[in-house]
């Protein structure tokens, strides 16, 4: 799950129209790179994999631990709130902090029963549960030998997404956007065509938009599926997470991703 924490890192100075670029060419970690809500609510599920705790309570204890990592507003309200239920969302935060799941279990059928009950705390909308399942897939078949095409196939067969247009065909008219739908086969397509992590990366900020969740999404995958992070980013990443995220990180990575 490191891979989606330094892709979370990666792209956090470059979310929002405004500071967007549509190229690959940037430094990966520039002085104002910092972790947001992506990391802190993936980190939250991994506890919860690792510990048992229901994942609603750790959402909740990590929101109050993490007030201003960027959140968005119907999950703060929910957040803040205890007892209250799902809202009904689709937003692609189901998607960016699901790829615990991916690592986690020993089939795709559990794989895809634990993103479901994970997502649906929050985000209860058949799209937020599509996306994330589709995401906790794409790293279970990555992890376990999948081939790219597998992968894609299981997408378009099994989640209907389209997969058929090109980085090249996106970029140019991609913008922010919030909605599963509009973000994870955007930042499947760009693993699909990458030639290692870094570059996976690299594609899925190049995109524009919600450049941070992008990444995350990616580099989750992309991690799976080659085997690991290269270790110059991992550290990089690991040295801007605090005690308590880097702790948790490397027990979940220690469990589920030992060193090959």
């Amino acid at each position: 799950m490191i891979g989606a924490v330094a892709g979370d890192i990666i792209g956090s100075v470059y979310e929002f129209d405004e500071h967007n670029i549509k190229t690959k060419e940037f430094p990966l970690f520039s002085p104002e790179c910092r972790f947001t809500d992506d990391t802190v609510l993936t980190v939250a599920l991994a506890d919860t994999v690792l510990t048992g705790v229901p994942y609603a309570e750790n959402l909740r204890k990590y929101y109050r631990l993490y007030p201003h990592a960027g959140y968005g507003g119907n999950f703060a309200r929910w957040a803040r709130t205890d007892g209250m239920p799902a809202y009904g969302s689709f937003g692609n935060g189901a998607a960016m902090r699901i790829s615990p799941a991916g690592f986690a279990y020993g089939t795709l059928e559990e794989t895809l029963g634990a993103a479901a009950r994970f997502t649906e705390v929050t985000h209860d909308h058949p799209e937020g549960v599509r996306g994330a399942q589709a995401t906790a897939a794409s790293v279970f078949l990555g992890r376990t030998g999948a081939s790219k095409a597998a992968i894609k196939s299981c997408l378009e067969e099994r989640f209907g997404y389209d997969l058929s247009r090109s980085i090249a065909d996106i970029r140019p008219g991609y913008s922010f956007k919030v909605a599963c739908q509009f973000t994870v086969p955007e930042a499947v397509t760009a693993f699909l065509e990458s030639t290692g992590y870094e570059d996976a990366v690299r594609t899925a900020v190049s995109l524009g938009g919600d450049s941070d969740t992008l990444a995350c999404i990616t580099g989750g995958i992309a991690q799976a599926f080659y085997g690991g992070v290269p270790e110059e980013i991992s550290k990089a990443a690991y040295a801007l997470l605090d005690d308590r995220l880097r702790a948790v990180t490397r027990a979940f990575m220690d469990e589920y991703l030992p060193a090959r």
